[in-house]
C-alpha cells in the first residue's frame, strides 16, 4: 500500500480516527471491487494529505471496530470526523466524488 494509507486495525482504529477527518474503507481482499478501489485510495489519500486520512480495514482480518458501523456490503466507505460517522458510501466510487466527499467534512 502506498505510504499515505493507513492500514486500521483493532488496535489502532479508536487511536487513529479519534481526531478530524478520516475516510475508512471497510474491504477485504476476497472482493473484487475491494481491489480495485486500492489505487484509487491511495490517490485520494495523496490529494487530501494534511487535510484528512484514509485508512483501509481489511474485515477478514479484524471485526471488533468494523461491527459498530453495522454494515452489510463491501466495500463500505465511512468517513469519520473526530470517531463520528459523518458520511457513508457504498460500493465502487470515483476519485473526485471521494475526494469531494473528504473536503466536505475538513
Amino acid at each position: 500500500m502506498g505510504t499515505n494509507l493507513l492500514v486500521l486495525t483493532d488496535a489502532n482504529f479508536e487511536t487513529e480516527t479519534s481526531n478530524g477527518v478520516v475516510l475508512v474503507d471497510f474491504w477485504a481482499p476476497r472482493c473484487p471491487p475491494c481491489r480495485t478501489l486500492g489505487p484509487v485510495l491511495e490517490r485520494v489519500a495523496a490529494t487530501v494529505a494534511g487535510k484528512a486520512k484514509v485508512g483501509k480495514y481489511n474485515v477478514d482480518e479484524e471485526s471488533k471496530s468494523a461491527d459498530k458501523f453495522n454494515f452489510r456490503n463491501i466495500p463500505t466507505l465511512i468517513i469519520l470526523k473526530d470517531n463520528t460517522e459523518v458520511e457513508r458510501l457504498v460500493g465502487l466510487q470515483l476519485e473526485a466524488d471521494l475526494v469531494s466527499a473528504i473536503l466536505r467534512h475538513t
